[in-house]
């Protein structure tokens, strides 16, 4: 999927996505930055995991002490850089998410919110298994994906975009059961609690799940790493 957030949907593209988003919509993306918000102090440095055009970092930067994004995508690194200027404690780079160019033990708080362990489409291993090395013992890792529960709104979200022209149209057939599937490519799915265990379950993390505004799943990784 790197193709399509670097060619299709990079930049005024993606934020152009979440400016046509229905009011129940934005009610859910606004509820998941403040439960990420209500966890991050003043001495905190977050890391967040495709920050896109920084439309969450925008609100990290008015609590957190140094606040650093990464995308895939050149184009939303560099609108991010223009949303975000003038603002010293912000770093932004392009940088893939399952490679980090961080040092061990480097962040209080890793965030992947709006369904990015199923958006990213990598090996989700190996993105809790690098997010879990830059975060320092005793840190959180958050990780949000969609609850079922808002399954038909955001399911005329993406109809929305996909009428704007910034997705391919949505094939019918094939969307269902969480998972929405457009013909020109793009998926988006959603992971279980079950599935989240799974590739949590051996590593030196404990798990909190809790759901936010009947429209966000957030795991939590409480990481527990030897002094």
């Amino acid at each position: 999927m790197k193709s399509y957030y670097v060619e299709k949907l990079p930049g005024e593209k993606l934020r152009r996505c979440y400016e046509i988003a229905p009011p129940r919509i934005q009610q859910y993306l606004d509820a998941e930055i403040q439960r990420v918000l209500e966890s991050i102090s003043s001495d905190c440095r977050v890391l967040e995991l495709g920050c896109g055009y920084g439309r969450v970092l925008q609100h990290l930067t008015k609590k957190a002490r140094s606040v650093f994004g990464i995308d895939i995508s050149a184009s939303s690194i560099e609108l991010a850089r223009q949303t975000l200027r003038g603002i010293p404690t912000c770093h932004l780079f392009v940088m893939n998410a399952v490679r980090l160019g961080f040092k061990d033990n480097t962040f209080d708080r890793v965030l992947c919110v709006q369904n990015g362990i199923s958006a990213f489409h990598v090996d989700q291993r190996a993105l809790i298994n690098e997010s879990i090395r830059v975060t320092k013992n005793r840190g959180f890792v958050f990780y949000s994906s969609y609850s079922a529960k808002i399954w038909p709104e955001r399911l005329h979200w993406f109809e929305l975009q996909a009428e704007a022209g910034l997705l391919g149209e949505i094939d019918w057939q094939q969307t269902r059961d969480g998972v929405i599937v457009c013909k020109d490519g793009f998926t988006a799915r959603t992971i279980s609690h079950e599935q989240f265990r799974d590739l949590t379950s051996d590593l030196p993390v404990t798990v909190t799940i809790d759901e936010v505004d009947e429209s966000s799943v957030f795991r939590v990784l409480t990481v527990h790493k030897g002094t």
